[in-house]
């Protein structure tokens, strides 16, 4: 008589999702490094660009702080069905951040305006302030109606929103392209807006298929 078993084996490879937090984490570096560096310098000179709506500033970059950080939690398995309560909180957060940052930071660009910004900078922020809000907003919708799976479509489609703050900054440092002028920079911003969805949908295929990928099993053939 034979008999088969089959021992599945965990697969020792690295998962997108985290690779992709990873490379999420180096952007945030990089921007504090390159970009924020000012905040712990009180006599840089940016502190004058930003004192007429600093008080506007604070509440949007604490906010922002909020979304950017706990966004990757949201997306861990394991942290979600050890510590559930954890994760509607840190959940609630979110959201929260997301609806205070988005409008203030669309006010804070029209403020920019009055002092000399071009007005698609303007009509740029308000674009990105309702897609944030409204893909913020539907993830809530359907976690509180136990739509699961469409409430982690949604939530990857808010972050790639929220990602774009990181992104402009990034693009701009690394290609050198912030020194090319208003042009230039208003190209990176849409650019940035217009692929956010795109990017979002393709990290949702990629998941997919990992998930449905076949599982690592090893066949031994026993006989007796």
């Amino acid at each position: 008589m034979a008999t088969a078993t089959i021992a599945v084996q965990k697969s020792t490879r690295m998962r997108p999702k985290y690779v992709l937090f990873a490379f999420v984490a180096l952007m945030m570096a990089y921007v504090l490094r390159h970009n924020e560096s000012f905040l712990i310098h009180p006599a840089d000179p940016a502190w004058q660009h930003y004192h007429p709506f600093r008080w506007w500033l604070l509440p949007h970059g604490i906010a922002g702080a909020c979304a950017l950080l706990l966004g990757p939690l949201q997306f861990s398995d394991r942290l979600r069905q050890r510590f559930t309560k954890f994760h509607r909180v840190a959940g609630r957060i979110y959201v929260a951040s997301a609806m205070i940052l988005a409008p203030l930071g669309a006010y804070i660009q029209y403020f920019q305006e009055r002092m000399g910004a071009p007005r698609s900078f303007s009509v740029a922020g308000v674009v990105d302030a309702v897609l944030l809000m409204l893909t913020t907003g539907i993830a809530f919708a359907f976690i509180l109606n136990g739509k699961v799976q469409q409430h982690r479509q949604w939530m990857t489609r808010s972050f790639a929103v929220a990602l774009v703050f990181l992104e402009v900054r990034v693009v701009q440092g690394v290609t050198g392209w912030e020194n090319l002028g208003l042009a230039a920079t208003e190209t990176v911003v849409w650019s940035c807006l217009a692929f956010s969805f795109l990017s979002a949908d393709i990290v949702l295929q990629v998941q997919e298929l990992w998930r449905s990928r076949p599982a690592p099993a090893k066949a031994q053939a026993v006989r007796a």
